[in-house]
């Protein structure tokens, strides 16, 4: 099955944006992007008009002077001008031609998204590998480390998300956080969670049936802190990072739980000390078992600042 080629291809590895327009009157295209841009100035959007960069779905140009074109879905590029560079390096673990593997450095983004653009995982490999079909198919935080799955074919894509969605998946974690040996392991954290009702970044725990579930096991102790392993049962935004804070053992260089702290520009001599260690599913090609694990470890650099 053949696929509608975008009307915009990538741009150092990066897709056009997309904006709905919608069955409004304005005076022309470009005073509808000023008012639905405002942080966009007029200079900017006139040269991309210029350059030909904003299209429709149909391929066909606009211009400073264009009419506005109601109920179009128009594409054009996004820029950012003061990025900054995340300076690690993601490595490549295993690629076919169905199944792209990788493990993510911390700090780096998957998608783009607000102030990160081409800094972003998917952005390095669209570009890398000068493949625009590089999706991801599941998600990891940008502030977590390790495996990370991509469909490289669209033709075969499909057929990953229902091993996620049955669970069909087996992730394995490591995290240091806290020592606690009063508490008996390995243990089941289970509990309900739900947006944040003041704070849009954050997960909390809430009164009421469960739709969490974590596996924690400690696998070894040094002074302070521990190395503990963590099997997600299901799949919630920061459900780690909530369940280990919840049993009193918060994960190293959290900056959002228990509680959330000033974030500024990141601090690259503290990573959140959490580590998607590997993944094992059986292939739904080949029906063969897929094992895949992070060359990455953890430091404990809390421990060794403290003297422990």
């Amino acid at each position: 099955m053949s696929q509608t080629p975008p009307p915009l291809p990538l741009k150092n590895g990066v897709a056009a944006s997309q904006v709905w327009l919608p069955a409004e009157t304005w005076p022309s295209l470009l005073a509808f992007l000023m008012a639905r841009f405002p942080q966009v100035t007029e200079a900017v959007w006139r040269s991309r008009l210029a350059k030909g960069e904003v299209v429709d779905a149909t391929g066909n140009r606009y211009g400073a002077h264009s009419d506005y074109p109601a109920r179009q879905r128009l594409f054009y590029y996004r820029e950012l001008d003061d990025e900054v560079r995340i300076p690690f390096v993601e490595q490549i673990l295993h690629m076919d031609e169905h199944l792209l593997v990788v493990d993510k450095p911390h700090f780096l983004p998957v998608t783009p998204s607000g102030r990160f653009l081409h800094e972003t995982l998917l952005t390095r490999l669209r570009e890398r590998l000068d493949n625009p079909h590089i999706t991801p198919l599941h998600r990891l935080d940008r502030e977590t480390a390790g495996v990370l799955l991509f469909s490289v074919n669209p033709q075969s894509r499909g057929l990953y998300p229902p091993l996620f969605a049955e669970r069909r998946v087996h992730k394995i974690y490591e995290a240091i956080a806290p020592t606690r040996l009063d508490l008996g392991f390995p243990l089941t954290h289970v509990s309900r969670m739900v947006a944040h009702p003041d704070q849009f970044f954050r997960m909390c725990e809430t009164a009421g049936e469960p739709n969490s579930e974590t596996r924690i096991s400690l696998l070894e102790t040094f002074g302070t802190h521990s190395r503990y392993r963590l099997e997600p049962i299901t799949g919630r935004k920061h459900q780690l990072r909530v369940h280990m804070a919840s049993c009193g053992m918060p994960i190293l260089n959290d900056l959002f739980y228990p509680d959330a702290q000033a974030v500024g520009a990141d601090d690259f001599s503290r990573p959140l000390q959490l580590l998607a260690k590997s993944i094992e599913l059986t292939d739904p090609l080949t029906h063969e078992p897929r094992f895949f694990a992070s060359a990455q470890t953890l430091t404990d650099t809390q421990s060794t600042a403290d003297g422990a």
